[in-house]
């Protein structure tokens, strides 16, 4: 399916869940096919750690390439998408647990954090893209805030491995498009539970 996402500034925020980035950048190759201009903002561990799943620097040449600009890798870098209301929606992919729970918490002591901060005060759509091994444990209460604030949208999601983790969920990033379309509208694309992946 094609996606028109021409003349949209489409804002990727980058936390851990370093396992979901091969998923997270072919989602984010679609917008920029669909004529998305992207702006990308690296958390301060997903913009300096190596993981076993490739290094920070890799990721971050892959979001420059994407993109055509530098990510946003500080909090002062980030600030200013609100006052300038530079985004029409950001997207937070992948989102961990400890991010959600700032999040659920008004808590903004990363880029990535302040990113979301500062474009929810322009009452546009923030759309979280799920993953973490503690979504039906103490996650479960900030997955219910949020779900329940003004302007914030999940991609649908699912137990990735109930067996194994059976407190872990994540987004099905195949979806990511189609929620951000749905969102731009204000509205949440459902069903939002599809589980098990």
């Amino acid at each position: 399916m094609d996606f028109d996402f021409r003349e949209k500034n489409i804002g990727i925020a980058f936390t851990g869940s370093f396992c979901t980035y091969e998923k997270i950048f072919e989602a984010v190759k679609r917008l920029k096919e669909g004529g998305a201009n992207l702006y990308t903002i690296f958390s301060d561990h997903a913009a300096s750690m190596d993981t076993r799943f490739g290094s920070c620097e890799d990721f971050m040449e892959r979001a420059r390439s994407l993109s055509g600009r530098e990510p946003i890798v500080t909090i002062p870098g980030a600030e200013p998408l609100g006052p300038k209301s530079i985004l029409d929606v950001l997207v937070i992919a992948p989102c961990t647990g400890n991010t959600l729970s700032k999040l659920a918490n008004g808590i903004s002591d990363t880029p990535v954090l302040m990113a979301a901060k500062s474009h929810l005060r322009n009452n546009k759509p923030l759309v979280i893209s799920l993953s973490t091994n503690d979504a039906l444990g103490m996650n479960l209460k900030n997955i219910g805030i949020l779900l329940n604030t003004k302007n914030i949208y999940f991609v649908p999601f699912g137990q990735d491995n109930y067996r194994a983790k059976p407190n872990s969920m994540t987004a099905h990033t195949n979806f990511l498009p189609d929620t951000i379309l749905m969102a731009l509208e204000y509205a949440q694309v459902q069903p939002v539970i599809v589980s098990p992946s």
